[in-house]
């Protein structure tokens, strides 16, 4: 049973990284294809979209602990609070997609199969992962403090970069179109989610754990 655990869990890692590496370089090239900048000013910006950062951990993550699992970062990303952390930052990508962004375009042919992995297959994929394979022992409330850390500073980033740009990656953090008080309304509201969305995982986190001490 335990043989067969693992090799469900390899699987599930390979094919995690295998999808995860196309559908990023699959968008690289498509906004090289696409641009409306230069080349090095469209990889910046290509580097400055949420998802992409996101789902490329997602990637890391699961090429590491495919192919480098005794490594210490194998042994950083096999920790219980790193997993959840991850599993938040992709299911926040497969929200704000399909709740706000997916009616402001339609995408088509090759662009329309990326944003699918990249926004809705992924996501779910990874939480899959994560409900059935991902350690969830030994975490704790405070934690909720670090997993926020990442999606503050990416803000922020994007903020002081948008002032000098003028490019922001998505629309209701468009400083130029909505004004600084808008765009801080916004990111309150983003941080809510993320606060929220730490809840559930822990809560639920906690819950499995307890059902899997209370089976052994």
């Amino acid at each position: 049973m335990k043989e067969e655990r693992i090799k469900a869990k390899k699987i599930f890692l390979a094919i995690g990284a295998l999808t995860g590496w196309l559908a990023i370089l699959l968008q690289l090239y498509l906004i090289i294809l696409n641009r409306v900048a230069s080349v090095p000013e469209t990889i910046i910006r290509f580097f400055s979209f949420y998802t992409i950062l996101t789902n490329i951990l997602v990637a890391v993550f699961f090429t590491v602990l495919l192919l480098k699992l005794n490594s210490l970062w194998g042994r950083f990303f096999s920790q219980p609070h790193i997993a959840t952390a991850i599993a938040l930052y992709i299911t926040i990508v497969g929200i704000v997609y399909n709740v706000i962004l997916r009616f402001l375009w339609q995408p088509q042919g090759l662009q329309w199969i990326v944003d699918e992995l990249l926004h809705t297959v992924i996501p779910l994929f990874f939480i899959f992962y994560w409900l059935i394979f991902a350690r969830k022992d030994g975490l704790q409330w405070k934690n909720i403090f670090y997993w926020l850390i990442y999606p503050f500073v990416y803000i922020i980033w994007i903020l002081i970069r948008g002032a000098f740009s003028g490019f922001y990656p998505y629309p209701f953090i468009n400083v130029t179109t909505l004004g600084y008080s808008k765009v801080l309304l916004n990111s309150l509201g983003l941080f809510c989610v993320f606060l929220l969305g730490s809840v559930l995982f822990m809560a639920t986190a906690k819950i499995i754990s307890r059902k899997q001490k209370a089976n052994t």
